[in-house]
C-alpha cells in the first residue's frame, strides 16, 4: 500500500512539470512570433513612410509640371525661377528617398527621375529661347505698321516708334530695325519746312516696306522652323513628364507590393500565434483532464488506503493497549508470588541447610531477581511506550546520587577485582534541579552493565559541565569485553544483545539500555557509546543543567511554611499534570517521598505494594473520580490501607464539607490553593486539629483583582525563576493541546467531553487567579450546555487565553 501511495506525488510532480514545459514551449514560440511580428510591423511602418514620401514626390512633380506650363505660356523669367526652385526641392526629396529604399532597382529608378528632371529643365530652357525668337516676328510686323503710318508724317524716328520694348527683341531683329530707323532718319529733309517731295517720300516708304517685307518673309520661314522645334520640345516635355510619372508609379507600386507582402506575412504570423494559443489551450486542457483523472483516482485510492490505515492503526492501538494491559496485569500478578519466593528464599537461606540445599536456594534467588528485574523493565518500557512516564524537577545532589548508585552496585560485585574511580567536577557540588529517581535508574543500568561485562580492571565515572553551563555530562568507562562496531547500535534496541553469546554467559533482558536511551531523550539529553572490542566501552550521558538557586538563596516566605519535620511518603493523584507537578514539588522540597499519578488505577495498583503515609487526590477525574477512588481504596481486602489521611483537592463549590468527610476524606482543599495552605492543612491533619472552619474556603481571600497572579506558583516552586519559566512553558503547551481537544468537542457538541476538558483546564487558571478565563470555564463545566452558544464561548475563551499567554511569554519567558 505504501509503494502505491508513493506514486501519487510523483504523478502530481510530472503533471506540474508537463504543464510547466507546455507553458515554457508556448511562451518561447509566442516570444519568437512576437519578435517576427514586431519586425514586420517595423517594415510595414517603413514602407508606409516610403509611400508617403513617394506621394509627396508626385505632388512635387505635379507642381513642377504646373510651373513648367506656366513658364512656357508666359515666357516669364520669374515663373522659370520658381520652377527651378521647386525642381531643386524635388531633387532633394529624391535624394532622401534614395537613402531609405531597399533595392538597387529602386535606386536606379530614382536616378532616372533625377535625370528626367534635368532633361526637362533643359527642354524648358530651349522652349523659352524659341519663344523669345518667335516674338521677334511680332516686332517686324509692328515696324511695317508704323512705316505705313509714317506715310502721312515724316520726322526723327526712334526704335520705340516701331516696338514698345526694344530691349526684349532678339539681337537680329533689333539690329535690322535699328538699321532701318537709321536709314529713315538719314533721309529726313533738314529744311525748315521739313517736307519731302511726293516722289522722294514714296521712294523711301517703298524701299522701307520692301526691306521689311523681305525681313518678314525670312521671319515667317524662321517662325515655321521655330514652331516645328517648339512642337517637338512640347512633345518631348509631355514625354518626359509621362516618363517621370511612370517611374514614380513603378517605385510606388513596388513599395506597395512590399507593404502587401509584409501585411500578408503579418497576417500569417497572427494566424500562427492564434494556432499556437489554441493548440496549447487544447493540450493544457487535455493534460489537466488527464492528470485530474489520475489525481482523483489516486486520491480515491489514498482515501481508501487512509481508511484502511486508520482501521489498522485502531487495531494497532487496541493491540498496544491490550499489550500494556497484559504487561501490567502479568507484572502485577508476578510481583506478588515473586515477593513470596524471594522472601521464603531468604528465610530458607537463613535457616540450617546443607550445601546442596544452599546451592538450590541461591539459584532460586538469582532466578527470582532476574524475573523481578524483567518485570520491572517491562513495566518501565510499557509506561514509556504509552507516554505515561512522569518527570519530576526537584533539587538533588549529583555527587551523592552517583556515589550512592556506584557503591551499591560495587557491593554486589565485590568478588570481582575491579577498581571504582569517581571524578566529579567541583562546579557540580551544588544542588541541581532534575529527576533523581530517573537518573538513578539510568546510572543503575549503565554502571550495572559495566560491572557485569568487566571481570577485572577498572570502572571510571566522570561528571563535568559542558556547552557553556547548559549541560552536564556523565561518562561511564570500563575495561570490560567491549562491543564490536557493527553491533554497537543493537545494544539500544529492545530485547537485543550485542551477540547471541552475551545472554547465555551474562544474562539480561536486553531492555535496560533501550529504556535508558528513551528516558534520557525525554529528559532532553543524549546517550552515546564509544567501544573497542576486547578493550572496553564508554557510555556518555549528556543532560540539561539547571542549578538549584533556592538552595543558595532560600526564600524567607518558603522557610516559614516548613511545618512538619517528619519525612513521609505521599501518594498524589491529579489528572492535571501541571497541578500534579506543583503539589509534588512542594512536598519534595520538604524532603518527603512522593509517588505521583495522573490515573487512579495506577495509584491503586502501586498502593497495593507500597507503604505510604498520606494521600492527596483530585476529585473530578476521568473513569475513576476521587470519591470512587476512596471507595475502592477502602474495599480492598488486603491490609495495605490502614485509614491513612486523605485530603481532597477540588474546584467544586457545590458540595458541603460533610460530603467529603462522610466519603472518608480527612479534609478538603479548594482550588486554587497556595503551598502554605497545603502544608498547613497537612500539618493540621497530622496533628488531628482540623476543623470545619479550617477548610480551604478561606482561600477565597487570596483572589486578586489582577488579570493573573503568579505568586502562589512562585511559592510552589520555591521562587526559582528558571523553574517558573519551565513550568509556564509546560503549562502553555499542555493547555494548547487541551484547547484543540475542546475545539473538536465543541464542533461535535459533545457536552460530556466539554465538561471534562473544561474541568481539566480550569484549576490551573484558577491557581494563577485568571478570573475571566475561570468564569468561562465554569460555564463550560455545567451540564446544561445544549442550548448555549458553544462556539462563541469557545471563541471568547481562546481569545482570552491567547492574550494571557502572549503576556506570559512577553513578561515572564
Amino acid at each position: 500500500m505504501e509503494s502505491k501511495r508513493s506514486y501519487m506525488p510523483i504523478k502530481v510532480l510530472f503533471g506540474y512539470l508537463a504543464l510547466v514545459a507546455l507553458v515554457v514551449i508556448v511562451g518561447w514560440f509566442l516570444y519568437s512570433e512576437n519578435a517576427i511580428y514586431n519586425k514586420l510591423e517595423d517594415k510595414i511602418a517603413f514602407e508606409k513612410t516610403k509611400i508617403l514620401k513617394v506621394s509627396k514626390l508626385f505632388s512635387n512633380v505635379y507642381k513642377t509640371e504646373s510651373l513648367a506650363r506656366k513658364t512656357i505660356q508666359n515666357n516669364s523669367e520669374k515663373d522659370f525661377k520658381s520652377y527651378l526652385t521647386e525642381t531643386d526641392s524635388l531633387r532633394s526629396r529624391i535624394d532622401t528617398l534614395k537613402q531609405i529604399v531597399t533595392t538597387d532597382y529602386q535606386k536606379v529608378l530614382l536616378d532616372s527621375v533625377t535625370y528626367l528632371l534635368s532633361e526637362k529643365t533643359d527642354n524648358i530652357r530651349q522652349l523659352k529661347t524659341i519663344k523669345n525668337k518667335a516674338e521677334d516676328e511680332v516686332s517686324v510686323n509692328t515696324a511695317i505698321d508704323e512705316i505705313t503710318k509714317m506715310e502721312f508724317k515724316l520726322r526723327k524716328l526712334e526704335l520705340e516708334d516701331f516696338t514698345r520694348s526694344p530691349n526684349d527683341l532678339g539681337s537680329y531683329q533689333r539690329n535690322v530695325l535699328q538699321k532701318y530707323v537709321d536709314y529713315l532718319n538719314q533721309n529726313i529733309p533738314d529744311d525748315s519746312t521739313n517736307t519731302l517731295t511726293k516722289q522722294a517720300s514714296d521712294s523711301i516708304l517703298a524701299n522701307s516696306k520692301k526691306l521689311l517685307s523681305d525681313v518678314k518673309q525670312k521671319a515667317e520661314k524662321k517662325k515655321e522652323s521655330l514652331n516645328f522645334e517648339e512642337n517637338k520640345l512640347l512633345k518631348n516635355e509631355i514625354a518626359i513628364s509621362e516618363q517621370l510619372r511612370k517611374v514614380l508609379r513603378i517605385i510606388e507600386r513596388e513599395i506597395i507590393i512590399n507593404s502587401i507582402k509584409n501585411n500578408s506575412l503579418k497576417e500569417k504570423s497572427l494566424k500562427k500565434v492564434n494556432e499556437i494559443v489554441t493548440a496549447s489551450a487544447i493540450i493544457g486542457l487535455l493534460l489537466t483532464v488527464v492528470f485530474s483523472i489520475i489525481i482523483v483516482s489516486d486520491y480515491s485510492k489514498s482515501q481508501l488506503y487512509k481508511k484502511q490505515l486508520e482501521i489498522a492503526n485502531f487495531k494497532t492501538k487496541n493491540l498496544l493497549k491490550s499489550r500494556e494491559q497484559l504487561i501490567s496485569t502479568v507484572s502485577h500478578d508476578l510481583k506478588t508470588p515473586l515477593s513470596t519466593i524471594v522472601g521464603y528464599s531468604e528465610l530458607l537461606g537463613n535457616s540450617d541447610v546443607n550445601t546442596k540445599q544452599s546451592y538450590f536456594i541461591k539459584n532460586i534467588k538469582n532466578s527470582s531477581e532476574y524475573i523481578t528485574q524483567l518485570v520491572q523493565d517491562l513495566l518501565d518500557f510499557s509506561q514509556i511506550e504509552a507516554g505515561k512516564i512522569t518527570i519530576e524537577k526537584v533539587p538533588f545532589s549529583l555527587s551523592e546520587i552517583i556515589d550512592e548508585v556506584a557503591k551499591s552496585i560495587q557491593t554486589v560485585y565485590k568478588q570481582k577485582n575491579i577498581d571504582l574511580i569517581i571524578n566529579i567536577d567541583e562546579k557540580l557540588n551544588s544542588k541541581i534541579v532534575g529527576d533523581p529517581f530517573r537518573l538513578k535508574q539510568i546510572l543503575s543500568n549503565i554502571i550495572g552493565n559495566a560491572y557485569k561485562f568487566t571481570e577485572q580492571g577498572f570502572i571510571r565515572i566522570s561528571a563535568y559541565i559542558v556547552e557553556e553551563n547548559d549541560f552536564f555530562a556523565i561518562n561511564i568507562e570500563d575495561s570490560g569485553i567491549g562491543i564490536e562496531k557493527k553491533n554497537q547500535k543493537l545494544v539500544f534496541e529492545e530485547f537485543a544483545q550485542a551477540n547471541e553469546n552475551i545472554e547465555k554467559q551474562y544474562g539480561g533482558t536486553g531492555l535496560g539500555l533501550a529504556i535508558c536511551q528513551k528516558i534520557i531523550s525525554i529528559l532532553g539529553g543524549k546517550l552515546n557509546l564509544e567501544s573497542t572490542f576486547g578493550e572496553g566501552s564508554t557510555f556518555k550521558i549528556k543532560l540539561p543543567l539547571l542549578f538549584d538557586t533556592s538552595a543558595i538563596l532560600p526564600d524567607r516566605g518558603q522557610q516559614e511554611i516548613i511545618l512538619n519535620s517528619e519525612k513521609l511518603t505521599f501518594i498524589v493523584l491529579d489528572d492535571d499534570i501541571n497541578l500534579l507537578n506543583l503539589t509534588t514539588t512542594v512536598l519534595k522540597q520538604q524532603k518527603h517521598q512522593v509517588l505521583s499519578f495522573t490515573h487512579a488505577a495506577q495509584a491503586l495498583e502501586t498502593i497495593r505494594n507500597t507503604d505510604f503515609d498520606f494521600i492527596i487526590t483530585d476529585i473530578q477525574m476521568p473513569k475513576i473520580d476521587g470519591f470512587l477512588f476512596v471507595k475502592k481504596l477502602k474495599n480492598e481486602t488486603n491490609s495495605f490501607f490502614n485509614n491513612q489521611p486523605i485530603i481532597a483537592i477540588t474546584g467544586r463549590t457545590d458540595l458541603d464539607f460533610s460530603t467529603y468527610t462522610n466519603a472518608g476524606f480527612s479534609t478538603v482543599i479548594n482550588k486554587p490553593y497556595s503551598p502554605k495552605i497545603l502544608l498547613e492543612t497537612i500539618q493540621k491533619v497530622l496533628n488531628k486539629t482540623i476543623t470545619h472552619e479550617d477548610n480551604i474556603i478561606k482561600t477565597e481571600e487570596q483572589v486578586s483583582s489582577k488579570n493573573y497572579s503568579l505568586e502562589t506558583l512562585k511559592e510552589f516552586l520555591g521562587n526559582d525563576a528558571e523553574s517558573a519559566k519551565e513550568f509556564i512553558r509546560s503549562f502553555i503547551e499542555n493547555t494548547k493541546l487541551n484547547l484543540k481537544a475542546l475545539e473538536n468537542a465543541v464542533q461535535e457538541r459533545n457536552i460530556a467531553e466539554i465538561n471534562s476538558l473544561a474541568h481539566r483546564i480550569a484549576p490551573m487558571f484558577r491557581q494563577i487567579q485568571s478570573d475571566e478565563i475561570g468564569t468561562i470555564l465554569k460555564k463550560l463545566e455545567q451540564n446544561d450546555l445544549e442550548n448555549s452558544n458553544l462556539e462563541s464561548l469557545y471563541s471568547a475563551l481562546k481569545s482570552k487565553i491567547d492574550l494571557l499567554f502572549d503576556t506570559l511569554k512577553r513578561e515572564i519567558l
